[in-house]
C-alpha cells in the first residue's frame, strides 16, 4: 500500500517521471511546490484576511448583537477555535501534496469535475476581488482629496455610475494589485508579512486618538443598548459564532492555496493558532474600541473606518490611516480573492492557462462587472454571491469525507494529473457522480435556507448544514461504490 505521507519534493518527482501525466492537467504553478514556508507566514497571510475594512465592520456587527463583553468574548473564541479547526482540516491534503486547492478537489470531484468547486470558489473571489478593490479605491481618493482638493471637481463626471476620480482611483489600485501578483508568490509573501504588522500599528494609533478624545469613560465593549434574556443570549451567541465561521468560509476553503507551501502542519498548525484565535480577538477588540468611541467623537455611531477618517481633521493622520487601510485592503484582496481566483482559472484548461494568466483573466472579469455597482445594490449580492457562497459548506463536507474516511488521507500524487481509465481519479467524463450526487442537494438546501423567507433564520447556519448533509451523503454513496472509488 503507497505510504500515507508523501513529501511535495517527492510528490513532484513521480509526476514527472509518470508516463500517464497528461499535459492537458499540468502547468508549472499547479505541480506540487517547494515547501519553504513556517509558521510566521502563515500567520501573516491571517492578518492580511483579518485586517481589512471588511473586517472592522464585521467586528463591530459581533458586538452590536445586545451580548454582554464576556459573551461576546466567549463567541469570538468558539467561533474563530472552529474557523482554525476547519482550516487545519482542510491544510493537510494541500500540504501532504504540495498542490492547490482546485487540484486537490480531483481527488474528489474527479479530474476534470475538480472545475465545479473551482468556478464556484472562483466567481466569488472574483466578484469580491472587485468590490475589495472599489473599496480600497474609494480610500485612495480619500487622500487625494485631502492632498489636492482641486480633484473635486472630478467628482461631478460620471461613466458607468462611477465618477471620473472614482475610475482613476480603481484603476490605480487595480495596477498596483496586478503588478503586485505578477510578481508570484514569492513577492507576495513579502508583502503580506509586511502589510499586517503595518496595519497593526495604524489601529493602534486610530485606537490611541479615539481614546484620547473621547475618554475611556466612553468607551464600551458592548455596541448594544439592547438587554437580553438567557435564552435569546444563547441565540445570539449561535448566531455570531456560525456568522464568524461563514466570514471565513471562502479563505478557508482554498486555505490549501497557501497551506501547499509550508514545510509541516506543525508550522501550519501554529501559524493558524496565531493568525486566527489570538489575531482575529484582538483585531476585534480594537475596532470595537475605535467603533465605541465615534458616538462621542463624531457624535454619532460609525462603524466604516472610512467614514471615521473623512471626520479627522488632522491632514497626515488621515493620510497616513487612509494609506494603510489601502494596505490592507490590498493585502486581504490578494491573499483571499486574486490567488484563488488565478489557480481556479488556471485549473480549468492549465495547459493553456498559467496561475499569471488566470489572475490577469479574473482581474480583467472584476473590472468588467462593475463592482460599485454591484456594492451599491444589497439585493444582488444576496440572489447572486450568496447563494454561490452557500455552496462552500457542501463543498468543504466533500473535500474532508473523501480525504480522511474515504481515502484515508492516502493521495495517488500522479493521478491528479491523469485523465487515463487507469488513474485512481478518473470517473466517467471525469466527474465523480457520487460527489455530485452529494452537492446538489445540500447546496439546495443552503440556497433555499437564503432566500425562502420562512427558513431565513436558518441562512445563518447553512455552511454547517451544507457541510454536514453533503458530507454524510459523500460517506454514505461512496461506500456503496467503493469499487469505483480510488
Amino acid at each position: 500500500m503507497e505510504a500515507k505521507l508523501v513529501s511535495a519534493q517527492t510528490g513532484l518527482s513521480q509526476v514527472t517521471a509518470s508516463p500517464q501525466v497528461s499535459s492537458e492537467l499540468v502547468n508549472d504553478d499547479l505541480l506540487p511546490s517547494p515547501q519553504k514556508w513556517n509558521w510566521y507566514d502563515i500567520f501573516a497571510f491571517w492578518m492580511s484576511d483579518v485586517h481589512s475594512v471588511g473586517g472592522y465592520v464585521f467586528a463591530g456587527t459581533l458586538f452590536a448583537l445586545g451580548l454582554q463583553s464576556w459573551q461576546i468574548l466567549l463567541v469570538l473564541i468558539v467561533g474563530i477555535c472552529i474557523v482554525m479547526g476547519l482550516a487545519n482540516l482542510i491544510a493537510r491534503p494541500s500540504q501532504q501534496s504540495g498542490v492547490p486547492f482546485p487540484v486537490i478537489a480531483r481527488l474528489s470531484f474527479g479530474v476534470y469535475g475538480a472545475n465545479i468547486p473551482a468556478a464556484i470558489r472562483g466567481i466569488i473571489a472574483i466578484v469580491w476581488y472587485g468590490i475589495q478593490t472599489y473599496l480600497a479605491s474609494i480610500t485612495l481618493s480619500i487622500i487625494l482629496l485631502r492632498l489636492f482638493p482641486g480633484m473635486v471637481a472630478l467628482t461631478s463626471q460620471t461613466f458607468l455610475n462611477l465618477s471620473l476620480l472614482g475610475w482613476i482611483s480603481f484603476m490605480v489600485m487595480w495596477c498596483l494589485q496586478t503588478a503586485l501578483f505578477l510578481m508570484k508568490m514569492n513577492a507576495i509573501k513579502v508583502f503580506m508579512s509586511v502589510a499586517g504588522p503595518a496595519v497593526y500599528v495604524a489601529m493602534l494609533l486610530l485606537m490611541g486618538w479615539i481614546i484620547h478624545e473621547a475618554g475611556w469613560s466612553n468607551i464600551s465593549f458592548s455596541l448594544s443598548e439592547r438587554t437580553l434574556s438567557p435564552s435569546q443570549a444563547f441565540w445570539q451567541s449561535l448566531v455570531a459564532i456560525s456568522l464568524i465561521v461563514a466570514y471565513f468560509a471562502g479563505p478557508v476553503l482554498n486555505f490549501g492555496d497557501f497551506s501547499r507551501y509550508c514545510r509541516s502542519m506543525k508550522e501550519v498548525r501554529r501559524g493558524n493558532f496565531w493568525g486566527l484565535p489570538v489575531n482575529f480577538t484582538v483585531f476585534s477588540l480594537i475596532s470595537v474600541i475605535v467603533i465605541s468611541g465615534t458616538p462621542t467623537v463624531f457624535g454619532r455611531m460609525i462603524d466604516d473606518p472610512m467614514e471615521t477618517i473623512r471626520h479627522i481633521d488632522n491632514t497626515m493622520i488621515v493620510v497616513l490611516l487612509a494609506f494603510t487601510l489601502v494596505t490592507a485592503t490590498v493585502g486581504v484582496n490578494i491573499v483571499a480573492n486574486f490567488v484563488s481566483a488565478a489557480f481556479d482559472v488556471s485549473n480549468v484548461a492549465p495547459h493553456k492557462i498559467s496561475w499569471r494568466t488566470g489572475g490577469l483573466i479574473a482581474a480583467l472579469a472584476s473590472i468588467c462587472i462593475t463592482p460599485w455597482n454591484l456594492y451599491n445594490s444589497p439585493a444582488v449580492i444576496h440572489n447572486t454571491i450568496e447563494m454561490l457562497a452557500a455552496v462552500l459548506g457542501p463543498v468543504y463536507g466533500i473535500l474532508v469525507v473523501d480525504f480522511y474516511l474515504i481515502r484515508k488521507q492516502v493521495i495517488r500524487i500522479p493521478d491528479l494529473f491523469n485523465n487515463r481509465k487507469d488513474g485512481a481519479y478518473w470517473y466517467r467524463n471525469g466527474i465523480n457522480p457520487v460527489a455530485i450526487k452529494s452537492l446538489v442537494p445540500a447546496a439546495l438546501v443552503c440556497i433555499l435556507c437564503a432566500v425562502v423567507p420562512q427558513l431565513n433564520l436558518l441562512a445563518n447556519f447553512s455552511f454547517f448544514i451544507g457541510l454536514v448533509i453533503s458530507g454524510t451523503l459523500y460517506y454514505v454513496l461512496a461506500g456503496r461504490a467503493a469499487s469505483n472509488i480510488g
